[in-house]
């Protein structure tokens, strides 16, 4: 092909391809996504022909043919061929020749972006030395737990301490063969999205993938391997809603496969199978809870700290970063160090010895999902401390493998208090935050009853908001209504339900955890004891050692005393 044959590339929204007759224009580009097809918009217009006088520029700029086409459907090519040689009144030949060509230079280019993606993909970064060393050192340090929360606090991250600990667990456990996933809700402008993009800076580019908007298919056309221990970080959950069924399969079975059927360069049709592998940690953001629940149950679910306490600590660093005195030096450095702690984690097989022990408050909902990720979480939190674990080889199949001890399940049952309250409890978040400031004000004004004009002025909600809480207070019986004279006044059922809960679940952690300290610490002691016992034997039974006298023999037959050595 002659080298003015070729397709330009410079406006990537308009492609040109331009022969010694015709010109053709891609407009909007190529879709570099779908290897099966090329469906593209054409321009096609005629070049360097003479018109009669009479006919005008405007007419001349209008003799052009634009059509939506599969180049790779030879049924489509030839309906455009014979409607543009009818109307441009130029030869098929050329016309068959110069599409041929431009579908020829279309799938160079396609393969050319392909190319270019993949190398733009990030690559696991080779560290330093030095690197290595300090990444090695924070891991073996034995206050890591604590080391952690202070270097993600330094990392520019205000407040909301429990769940971003929580979230840099869920996330490590994306190289687990089991990870975990999580959902971060709260009202809008509360830093949903914001937080879980700071901690997600804390991990390597390489291992995570960010998406803002999702179609339904998209999911399938990742490459079979290129989603496998990855974080998948999805912005707004609204942005999914297409794609939340993909979600759930990568959640639960960790595959996904599709069938698809496509016609060939031929027109024939034929059947493809699309299949993609997990395992992948998924973590997204969203303000309504009740529709998401098919996501939410397979997930940590989190709510951001919505007090008048944490408005005042983000206001606080939004001033000092407003007056030039946030160190950004410091808080790059803390992120560099904790995404080259996350490169230094290897796959290693988590055994949790104290798992049968274990107990979960019988509150709790779908106790069967719950108590897969409370042993889930464990093991996330004793494979981020795989540095100060000894590793065990298993006789039989030579599995190298480390086990999780008490101080893991103590750090686990601290962050957890809250997502298996909220997993014990009837009412959503925010239904259950009304309800305790509601409770909270009648006490304060000694009130039974109260209206609920009263109510939405004592604590400054919107009556959309009231109205919907109100209505799940009264269909589950917390709230009782009285019509009287004035109009409707309402009552609280109980005002111990929550606080009865809250106790429950702390109680059923709390004593499993001090079972286990205290058999723990029976075992050390009969241990300690067994080894005391035996070592006294040993000794008991142990001959005598006599004394020892080396003599020589003189030459004239005199024995004289060497040494004497007691053995």
């Amino acid at each position: 092909m002659e080298a003015k044959h070729q397709l330009h590339t410079d406006n990537k929204d308009a492609l040109s391809f331009i022969t010694e007759e015709i010109g053709f224009t891609v407009l909007g580009g190529i879709n570099a996504n779908h290897l099966d097809r090329m469906r593209v918009t054409l321009k096609i217009e005629v070049l360097n022909r003479k018109y009669p006088d009479f006919m005008q520029n405007e007419e001349l700029a209008g003799i052009a043919i634009r059509a939506n086409v599969d180049l790779y459907h030879d049924v489509q090519v030839e309906k455009l061929i014979r409607r543009t040689a009818d109307k441009l009144e130029i030869g098929t030949t050329h016309l068959y020749s110069s599409i041929a060509q431009l579908t020829e230079q279309l799938e160079k280019h396609r393969l050319h972006i392909i190319e270019k993606e993949k190398d733009h993909k990030p690559k696991s970064k080779a560290l330093t030395e030095g690197e290595r060393q300090a990444a090695e050192s924070f891991l073996k340090s034995e206050t890591l737990h604590a080391a952690t929360l202070k270097l993600i606090t330094t990392s520019g991250i205000v407040g909301e301490e429990n769940n971003c600990l929580i979230m840099w667990y869920v996330y490590t456990s994306r190289k687990l063969n089991r990870p975990l996933h999580i959902i971060s809700f709260g009202s809008s402008g509360t830093g949903k999205s914001h937080l879980q993009e700071k901690v997600a800076e804390l991990i390597p580019d390489e291992d995570k993938i960010e998406i803002t908007s999702l179609t339904q298919n998209a999911f399938y056309y990742f490459g079979t391997d290129e989603l496998g221990h990855k974080l998948i970080l999805i912005e707004d959950l609204d942005g999914a809603l297409s794609a939340l069924y993909p979600i759930r399969e990568l959640q639960s079975k960790q595959r996904i496969s599709k069938t698809l059927t496509i016609k060939d360069s031929k027109g024939n049709t034929r059947t493809i199978h699309l299949k993609v592998q997990g395992p992948v940690s998924v973590a997204g953001c969203t303000t309504q809870e009740q529709v998401y629940e098919d996501n939410a149950n397979r997930s940590f679910l989190i709510y951001l700290d919505e007090s008048k306490e944490q408005d005042e600590k983000v206001m606080q660093y939004q001033r000092l970063l407003s007056a030039g005195k946030i160190n950004f030096t410091q808080e790059s450095n803390a992120r560099i160090l904790l995404q080259n702690v996350q490169r230094l984690l290897k796959p290693v097989r988590v055994i949790n010895p104290y798992a049968e022990y274990l107990q979960l408050p019988c509150e709790v909902f779908k106790p069967r999902r719950t108590n897969a990720h409370y042993l889930a979480f464990i093991e996330a939190v004793t494979f981020y401390h795989q540095y100060q674990r000894k590793e065990e080889v298993n006789e039989e199949t030579g599995e190298v493998y480390i086990e999780s001890n008490i101080e893991d399940i103590e750090i686990t049952n601290r962050l957890m208090k809250e997502i298996l309250l909220r997993k014990s409890d009837e009412l959503n978040k925010a239904t259950r935050t009304y309800f305790e400031y509601l409770k909270a004000w009648l006490k304060s004004e000694e009130k039974i009853s109260f209206t609920l004009a009263e109510a939405r002025k004592a604590l400054n909600v919107t009556h959309g908001s009231q109205k919907r809480y109100m209505s799940i207070l009264l269909q589950e019986y917390y709230m009782k209504k009285t019509k009287t004279k004035e109009g409707y006044v309402y009552e609280v059922s109980s005002y111990e339900d929550y606080k009865n809960i809250k106790q429950s679940v702390e109680n059923a952690l709390d004593n499993t955890l001090l079972q286990l300290k205290e058999q723990e610490t029976k075992k050390n002691l009969k241990e300690a004891a067994t080894v005391q016992r035996s070592n006294t034997v040993h000794q008991v039974n142990e001959p005598p050692k006599a004394a020892v006298i080396k003599v020589n023999r003189a030459k004239n037959g005199q024995f004289t005393q060497k040494q004497t050595i007691q053995p």
